[in-house]
C-alpha cells in the first residue's frame, strides 16, 4: 500500500515537467483566454469573482471547522483531519511559491493587455495558479480524510470552479491552472506519505539463543 501511494505522489509531481514545458507554448493558452474574454462582454463577472474570492475562506474554514468540531465533540480523528488538511495547504503554498519565482511567468493581462484585460486580483508571477493549488490541496486532503462521493463531488466541483474562474478573469493561463491542480492534489498525497513515514513502526528482530 505504501509503494502504491508513493507512486501516486511521484506521478503527480512528475507531471509538472511536461506542464512546465507546456507553459512555454502560449498559443493554446492565449486563444483560450481570448475566447473567455469575449464572453465577459456579455456575461456578468460577479459570480466568477465570488468563486475566486471563496478560496481563502473555504481553505481556512475547512481545517478550522474540523478542529472546532473535533474539540467540541472530543473526536481525535477529526482534529487529526484538521491538522492534515492544514499541513497540505502549507505544503502546497510552499511548492507553489517556489515554482512561481523559479518560472517567473508573466500574467496574461501583462502579456496581452488588449486581448485579455484584467478582471480580477493577481500580482505575483502567473505559473502555477496559487488559488487553484490551494483549492485542490483543500479538496484532495479533505477527500483523503473522508473518502466518500458526497465529499468528493462538492469539494472537487468547487476546486474546479476556482480554477475556471481564474482563467475567466484573465489572471491565469490554462496551463497555470492545470499546474496548480497538480501541485495541490500532489501535496495532499505527499503529506499522506510523509505521515506514513513518520508513523511507521520499526521492525524489531527477536534474537533466539539456542543452547
Amino acid at each position: 500500500m505504501n509503494n502504491r501511494i508513493w507512486k501516486q505522489v511521484v506521478l503527480q509531481l512528475g507531471c509538472l515537467l511536461p506542464v512546465c514545458l507546456f507553459a512555454q507554448a502560449p498559443a493554446f493558452d492565449r486563444s483560450t483566454l481570448v475566447e473567455l474574454a469575449e464572453h465577459r462582454r456579455h456575461e456578468p463577472l460577479e459570480f466568477q469573482q465570488f468563486i475566486s474570492n471563496t478560496t481563502n475562506w473555504i481553505s481556512l474554514g475547512v481545517p478550522a471547522g474540523l478542529l472546532i468540531g473535533g474539540q467540541l465533540s472530543g473526536n481525535k480523528d477529526m482534529k487529526l483531519a484538521a491538522w492534515n488538511v492544514g499541513k497540505t495547504i502549507l505544503i502546497s503554498t510552499g511548492i507553489t511559491a517556489a515554482l512561481k519565482f523559479s518560472v517567473n511567468r508573466n500574467r496574461p493581462f501583462a502579456d496581452y493587455p488588449v486581448d485579455i484585460p484584467k478582471a480580477g486580483a493577481g500580482g505575483s508571477p502567473s505559473f502555477p495558479s496559487g488559488h487553484t493549488s490551494q483549492a485542490f490541496a483543500t479538496a484532495t486532503a479533505l477527500y483523503l480524510e473522508y473518502p466518500k462521493w458526497y465529499v468528493a463531488v462538492p469539494a472537487f466541483g468547487w476546486a474546479s470552479a476556482v480554477g475556471y474562474s481564474r482563467m475567466y478573469l484573465g489572471v491565469h493561463y490554462p496551463s497555470d491552472v492545470l499546474a496548480g491542480a497538480l501541485v495541490g492534489s500532489g501535496s495532499a498525497l505527499l503529506n499522506r506519505q510523509i505521515n506514513r513515514w513518520i508513523h511507521k513502526k520499526p521492525h524489531h528482530t527477536e534474537h533466539v539463543v539456542h543452547f
